[in-house]
């Protein structure tokens, strides 16, 4: 079981890396922190992940050809697609409509 200070203290270091993440300047800046703080196996997760919000966002497939594309489970798919279009966070939303409306003006 969790103590309140357990939790004060992974509330606090979660405010700091979300800090560390406003404070990159570039992509490069992102690379070099994100190399340093995930494994690669992570950073395969967080690609793969990704890629099959970039499809589900496009339209047009099903979850089993963005999984074969990918190289993703369909659970992980249906996962994705849950927070894409289901939950609160809409994080993935947030910054697929930024990467469009960016894309749109090149």
């Amino acid at each position: 079981m969790q103590t309140t200070n357990t939790r004060s203290r992974e509330s606090r270091a979660r405010d700091e890396i979300l800090t560390a993440f406003v404070q990159l300047r570039s992509k490069d800046e992102a690379a070099r922190f994100l190399g340093d703080l995930c494994t690669p196996g992570e950073m395969k997760a967080f690609t793969e992940r990704w890629r099959v919000a970039r499809l589900l966002d496009g339209g047009g497939k099903t979850y089993r050809q963005i999984a074969e594309e990918t190289g993703a489970s369909t659970a992980t798919v249906t996962r994705v697609a849950r927070f894409l279009m289901q939950e609160d966070n809409e994080g993935y939303r947030l910054i697929l409509d930024r990467l469009n409306q960016s894309e749109a003006k090149s």
